[in-house]
């Protein structure tokens, strides 16, 4: 850095204080000065300091005073004076001697190849008719469409997706009873607080089961009780013997089994809920994507006045958009309301770009072309596990993004999660999904967040971690 040699503006940079403040006279009050702006960087290695009777003209003070002041700091080591050329800064922070640092662990190694569940194909994210859908929304979103937002989500999007939900799900819904939220997990909240203020404390979850779900309704203040699913999706019987009156499914494509739950099990849910006075709550998670016929409807629409309805673009558009859905029975939309007081819908422009691309057949374009990517894929990866990992049995309903991969029961599959790991493949061990204990050895493969040329060689690398103790 070369300091100007005509506007120093010492003054100002260096605050000698007035005079005799501390006692000090001028020249070891501007020695401090100069030493706390070499110290704090605002003077840095290298940089010129003014001539002495420059500096002296400055602060309006004897040319002795500068110099004394320099002399002070070039015998510290703060500055360095050579004959025919500028006094200059010597000293930067970098020269202290640091205290020794704690060895960090070693980084993780990269992901490379992605079989964990959770993600959509983010690569295939329609981004032009996306931003066709915000530009046009931009444009003709009237002035009050930009004031403060509807806590219930705008009117347009309620309707839109009350509409696509009566038409694709086979749901019981209006815009009234649809309040727009940033995903299932924030719509769960505000369900489990509702019910809470309705005197309803336990809720019970399947078994295994999304983690984030359970965590989110203990921080809502519920008690949380497993019930063990099997072929048929939960058992009822099981939550029959709970203290819930609440309950979470994942009716049309459960998670992580991948089992959709029987016709049976839902007339005997919904009748559950009814002998206890309470309610269903239905994550309609993995629905639109059904491979082996239509998707199921849903359960609320059996119901409607005894179960809640979430649903998101999470899985189908992207996580990072933040917009889903919350269908309520009507005898319960004051209490979400009172419960939720602070609670804020998406952006609006983001709302109004959904309802848009749904509205204008986008959206159902995206879900049929995805359907033929993932089926197609799952094709592929359930082959390619036949020809390489053929000790494991592959199960689950022929939909969504992921299967569960069943081992021997002396496969480590802990450890083959941290050997894939260190090779770059992200696994997941389905224990990680259990609220309680089981002898049964499986992984959960997601597809949906890796391509299909990167099967083959993410197979290869399960392969070589699961060698151990599952020998081909």
């Amino acid at each position: 850095m070369v300091v100007s040699q005509t506007n120093f503006a010492w003054a100002t940079l260096l605050d000698v204080g007035p005079p005799g403040r501390g006692g000090r006279r001028l020249h070891d009050r501007l020695a401090h000065a100069l030493r706390a702006a070499i110290r704090d960087g605002r003077l840095v290695e290298g940089a010129a300091v003014p001539p002495s009777r420059a500096l002296a003209e400055e602060f309006g003070c004897s040319r002795w005073v500068v110099t004394e002041a320099y002399g002070q700091l070039v015998a510290e080591g703060y500055l360095a004076a050579r004959v025919g050329s500028a006094t200059r800064v010597s000293w930067s922070p970098d020269a202290v001697a640091s205290p020794p640092r704690t060895p960090r662990a070693p980084e993780p190694a990269p992901v490379r190849y992605d079989l964990a569940p959770g993600l959509p194909d983010v690569r295939a994210f329609p981004r032009r008719r996306w931003a066709d859908a915000v530009r046009a929304v931009t444009g003709s979103a009237v002035h009050y469409d930009l004031g403060l937002p509807d806590r219930s989500g705008h009117a347009v999007l309620r309707t839109t997706v009350a509409e696509y939900l009566r038409r694709s799900r086979g749901a019981d819904a209006d815009a009234a009873s649809v309040t727009v939220c940033a995903g299932v997990t924030d719509g769960l909240v505000r369900t489990c607080r509702a019910l809470v203020a309705e005197g309803i404390a336990d809720l019970a979850v399947e078994d295994p089961g999304w983690g984030r779900l359970r965590d989110a309704a203990t921080s809502a203040g519920m008690r949380v009780h497993p019930v063990p699913v099997d072929h048929d999706g939960l058992r009822v019987d099981e939550l029959a013997r709970t203290p819930a009156r609440a309950v979470v499914i994942g009716a049309a494509h459960q998670f992580p089994t991948g089992t959709v739950l029987s016709p049976g099990r839902r007339a005997r849910l919904v009748r559950w809920a009814r002998e206890v006075d309470g309610f269903v709550v239905e994550d309609d998670y993995d629905a639109e994507f059904r491979y082996d016929h239509h998707p199921v409807a849903v359960v609320q629409g059996m119901d409607p006045g005894r179960v809640f309805l979430l649903g998101s673009v999470s899985k189908t558009l992207s996580p990072a958009l933040g917009l889903g859905w919350l269908v309520a029975p009507a005898a319960t939309t004051r209490a979400l309301r009172a419960a939720n007081p602070v609670a804020a819908a998406p952006p609006v422009l983001d709302q109004l770009a959904l309802a848009t691309f749904i509205d204008r057949g986008w959206y159902d374009a995206h879900l049929r072309a995805a359907r033929r990517r993932f089926r197609a894929r799952r094709d592929l990866l359930v082959r390619t596990l036949a020809d390489l990992v053929p000790e494991g049995r592959v199960s689950g309903t022929a939909a969504g993004l992921h299967v569960l991969l069943h081992l021997p029961d002396d496969a480590d599959t802990g450890g083959a999660v941290r050997d894939a790991a260190a090779a770059g493949l992200r696994l997941t061990d389905l224990d990680d999904y259990r609220v309680e204990g089981s002898a049964e050895r499986a992984l959960v493969l997601g597809y949906g967040n890796i391509s299909d040329t990167e099967i083959p060689t993410a197979v290869a690398l399960l392969r070589e971690a699961l060698r151990p103790t599952c020998p081909p």
